[in-house]
């Protein structure tokens, strides 16, 4: 029974470091040579004006990804508003929402088809600004973080690195999003409190003052920081393994659509994993900013273990698709923009020798 798992968790994106090191040793897999993280961007730069319109890291970089994640996250998740608008529904109130069909019928029936874009306005802005951070910074901590590491512990931790970089950069993600993501509920879950973005922010300062709007941000960040480190890591690990595993030919030898066809799968099986995750966090989130003076434990502790799985499955659908395509969309970018894209990661030579990995 051993002999046949260990295939198999060998063959797992998130294996440990000291294995991974074995497996690649005895593969010994060609690859092309891994130069320092410094001399990797010193190319970088030296080749910016034959093949990149940056150098990796340089600000143009991060500006140029931070507008890949406004673009990438605003426009997906204003497209799901409708899946999103029932999902909520069927968290708040699943006696008069009981499934995916009835919320959107019961929903057409009392709103009119209209009613389905409810909350568009401040999905649209806050989760724009939430992608601005969320890849923008990724991409600084990423490059931060690997720094301090070093070279050989940046590629033998990577998954870490990936899970670090990710939660740091959600942390500020999540307070450029919470305002918008307030007003969203209280429009979609709360009938007659308003029906447009203008009506619902003067009325919630009115009544709670500016604690209104952040009020979920401990809520969030317990939803997005795990959705957000999940949803990096796994997508990562995920590209290089569908490289390593699934892929016929070398990244190098792909042509552009090819590769975001990869990057496509990856982020939705990325986006099942974050669903998942992230989904009891969810919930309460949708239930405390339409509840007026209820804390994150309260509502936890009456909805209990059931009730903090309800809407799950419109949940992986719109997370997975969500996901897919906010990679394939962000990796677009670059591909437009001619930013570097480094390839999967290879060991460094400087480890291969320490290991004796070389000939």
């Amino acid at each position: 029974m051993f002999s046949s798992i260990a295939p198999l968790a060998r063959h797992n994106p998130f294996y440990a470091p000291h294995f991974q090191l074995v497996q690649d040793g005895v593969r010994k897999r060609p690859a092309e040579p891994a130069e320092a993280l410094t001399t990797r961007r010193g190319l970088a730069a030296a080749s910016a004006d034959e093949e990149y319109s940056c150098a990796y890291g340089s600000n143009r970089f991060f500006v140029l990804c931070g507008l890949g994640g406004i673009i990438s996250c605003g426009t997906t998740h204003t497209a799901l508003v409708p899946l999103d608008l029932v999902k909520c529904r069927m968290q708040v109130d699943p006696q008069k929402y009981k499934s995916i069909f009835n919320g959107f019928s019961v929903t057409i029936n009392e709103d009119g088809v209209r009613g389905l874009a409810k909350g568009w306005a401040p999905t649209f802005i806050g989760y724009s600004m939430q992608g601005l951070c969320k890849f923008g910074f990724y991409e600084v901590f990423k490059i931060l973080y690997g720094n301090m590491l070093g070279e050989e512990n940046a590629y033998l931790w990577r998954t870490s690195l990936y899970l670090a970089a990710s939660a740091s950069a959600e942390f500020f993600a999540d307070i450029a999003l919470a305002p918008m993501e307030a007003a969203k509920v209280r429009i979609q879950t709360q009938p007659g409190y308003a029906n447009t973005l203008r009506q619902a922010l003067p009325k919630m300062f009115a009544e709670e003052g500016i604690w209104a709007f952040y009020k979920g941000v401990a809520p969030l960040w317990m939803r997005q920081i795990p959705y957000t480190m999940m949803k990096f890591a796994c997508f990562e690990r995920t590209v290089e393994a569908l490289y390593k595993y699934v892929v016929p030919k070398p990244r190098s030898e792909c042509t552009k659509g090819e590769q975001l066809v990869v990057t496509f799968v990856a982020g939705y099986i990325a986006g099942v994993f974050c669903a998942i995750v992230s989904h009891p966090a969810d919930s309460v989130v949708s239930v405390l900013n339409k509840e007026k003076g209820s804390s994150a434990s309260q509502v936890l502790m009456r909805l209990g273990f059931k009730g903090v799985w309800k809407g799950l499955f419109a949940r992986i659908i719109m997370i997975g698709t969500l996901t897919a395509l906010q990679w394939f969309i962000y990796d677009s970018v670059k591909v437009y923009f001619r930013l570097p894209r480094p390839p999967p990661p290879e060991m460094p030579e400087s480890l291969k020798k320490k290991l004796g990995l070389t000939e």
